[in-house]
């Protein structure tokens, strides 16, 4: 993986059916992926009061805390 990589992918559960969160390293929005065969769809991962959950960023966007 390149360095620069903007995304990172924290979680990851299934195979054929797949969910994932990734988190935007320079804005630490975590977005739900869920795959199932030929399909799939990424949206924000919300909270219970429907904000974006967001992950702390360092360094301007170098890595997650």
């Amino acid at each position: 993986m390149a360095k620069n990589e903007r995304f990172e992918m924290v979680y990851s559960q299934g195979a054929l059916t797949a969910t994932q969160i990734w988190v935007d390293k320079e804005t630490g929005v975590n977005y739900l992926y869920h795959k199932e065969g030929y399909s799939g769809g990424l949206t924000p991962l919300l909270d219970r009061e429907g904000k974006p959950v967001i992950s702390a960023v360092f360094n301007g966007g170098s890595g997650i805390g």
